[in-house]
């Protein structure tokens, strides 16, 4: 066989392996799955007392007997096989089997979670409580996860690839219902505590059922988070998934969850005191979520900004990077509504409560994003120098720049649609000012971020620019002179980089003496002879230093001897 037959039947050798190990495992998450409907519907039928199960559903029962009986033996059987398989090294590394893992593992975590946390708390306040489904789906696929979670700890045939997956799965999937369910229950219990259960709900006896079910969720999702935090070993895990997951959920969502909450509490606050039009338990009914969310998304985001202090350099900084951009957003989203609200009222002087509570929330954006935006950008404390620019500020300062720009190109486009349609339209009622004035606002806070982040992006540059080492335009110098070269060889070197090799002049004489002493010495002659230099571009260059201070530079073609 030829060389080139064998680089030929490699490739496709190894393509039709990996699809064979796609297929593979595509089948088995498939049959798995399928058996897993099939078992959890049999025993919900043997948890429902009472019922006739053939003569009730015989298509379901059909179903389910069907999926367990034929799909539970094919994936045992199949399973066996793909286990056997894995003795092999080289079925471990390969990305099916983690893919497959990953997508089982997160599967049944989610499906067995919901549903037993449902279970628990659909007991609470409830005469008849519907468990039997609940219970079975639980039982079936938290099994399911047991036995992934097995043969993912495996000490010979774990996944050599995508390993740390189902930790940061597991670990955001229960932070994410935790918070949530945790801002659920804080929220409805401060909103009893500020305007009274009376207000809230029909009977009095049950203003706590809701409070409890969400108790329930948050207490089931920080289980979850905790064991794959903490005994998963998603905490101690260094690898680019775990540092992005801890961005993205520790920071990212935490962050606008808290801005979010602290721009909805100063609204309202600022709604009672300037503008207490309507029911005040209407005005205060957003309060008690606000600021449950504010609590539950500073704690996350304070912890996992303080975890990730003590992780990489990288990451410290995309916290911060992050951190900025979400009170940026909100800051300017402030001043597009404060701009809309202020032609609003110059519009219609006498305006109503619209747009007194339009402007109150535009300064409620705009005065919880700017300092969390000045504290964490640090506007006052630029980089100065090209190595005090950090890896990933430029793709910062890019990313904002282009959002910010299209959201202004898309605004102006609404302006000259609004003009043009109140130019040509037969009845044109309100005024053009009126017509814009929104997506002027946010036309002018979207310019000035985009000018603001461009002014960035090129200062930087021309800071990183100044900073690279200049490319050598003359590869060689030949000096020609009567005198002493070191001082004009040394300038000539350090200004191009050149090599410079000396000849001496056999003619020196009289004439070519300058009173003021030797010619390569003079400063005025260093100074005129590398400002001659500068724009010369040639492999090899012949400065002749002639009578008094007058020289001559000669660009020599690639190739000329010396």
């Amino acid at each position: 066989m030829t060389p080139r037959l064998e680089a030929t039947v490699a490739p496709a050798g190894a393509a039709q392996l990996t699809l064979r190990r796609l297929i593979l495992y595509v089948l088995l998450f498939a049959l798995v799955v399928i058996a897993a409907i099939g078992l959890s519907g049999l025993l919900e039928r043997l948890f429902s007392t009472g019922a006739v199960l053939a003569s009730v559903d015989v298509a379901g029962l059909s179903r389910s007997l069907a999926f367990t009986l034929i799909g539970g033996p094919l994936a045992a059987l199949l399973w066996w096989f793909v286990w056997k398989r894995l003795d092999d090294i080289a079925e471990r590394a390969s990305s099916a089997w983690g893919l497959y893992l990953t997508a089982i593992y997160a599967v049944s975590l989610i499906v067995s979670t919901t549903s037993l946390l449902g279970l628990a708390a659909n007991f609470i306040g409830r005469q008849e409580p519907q468990w039997a489904g609940l219970l079975s789906t639980g039982l079936v696929w938290a099994a399911i996860w047991v036995w992934h979670r097995w043969m993912w700890w495996h000490p010979i045939k774990h996944p050599v690839n995508l390993d740390d997956v189902p930790a940061v799965i597991g670990w955001v999937f229960g932070l994410l219902v935790g918070a949530i369910a945790a801002i659920i229950a804080l929220g409805g219990l401060l909103d009893v505590a500020i305007r009274g259960f009376n207000a809230l709900t029909p009977a009095a006896s049950s203003w706590w059922e809701p409070l409890l079910r969400a108790l329930v969720w948050a207490v089931g999702g920080g289980i979850v988070w905790w064991w794959h935090w903490f005994q998963g070993g998603g905490r101690s895990l260094q690898t680019a998934l775990v540092d992005i997951a801890l961005v993205g959920a520790g920071i990212f969502a935490a962050g606008i969850t808290a801005l979010a909450g602290a721009g909805v509490a100063l609204f309202v606050l600022l709604r009672m005191a300037f503008d207490g039009t309507g029911p005040v338990n209407e005005l205060l009914a957003p309060l008690g979520p606000a600021i449950a969310a504010l609590a539950v998304g500073t704690l996350v985001w304070r912890y996992h900004r303080v975890n990730g202090s003590v992780r990489s350099v990288a990451t410290r900084r995309a916290s911060l990077l992050v951190t900025s951009g979400i009170a940026l957003a909100a800051a300017a989203s402030g001043v597009g509504v404060v701009i809309n609200a202020a032609l609003a009222m110059a519009v219609s002087p006498l305006a109503g409560g619209g747009t007194r509570t339009l402007l109150l929330g535009g300064i409620s954006s705009l005065v919880v994003g700017g300092p969390v935006w000045w504290r964490a950008w640090q506007p006052a404390r630029q980089p100065r120098t090209a190595d005090a620019i950090p890896p990933g500020r430029r793709i910062y300062l890019i990313v904002f720049f282009g959002i910010s720009a299209v959201v202004a190109l898309i605004a102006l486009l609404v302006i000259g649609y609004r003009l043009f349609e109140f130019l040509l339209g037969d009845v044109t009622p309100g005024s053009l000012l009126d017509r814009v004035r929104a997506p002027l606002g946010l036309l002018v806070a979207a310019g000035f971020v985009a000018a603001y982040h461009f002014a960035l992006w090129r200062r930087e540059r021309v800071l990183l620019a100044s900073s690279l080492p200049k490319a050598r335009s003359i590869g060689h110098v030949t000096l020609v002179t009567s005198s002493d070269a070191v001082p004009l060889a040394k300038a000539i070197t350090d200004a191009t980089g050149a090599k410079v090799t000396v000849w001496k002049r056999t003619d020196a004489g009289p004439g070519l003496q300058p009173a003021g002493g030797s010619q390569a010495g003079s400063a005025e002659l260093v100074r005129d002879v590398v400002s001659a230099l500068d724009g010369v571009t040639a492999a090899s260059v012949l400065l002749v230093i002639g009578q008094g201070a007058r020289f001559e530079v000669i660009p020599l073609a690639a190739g000329s001897k010396r």
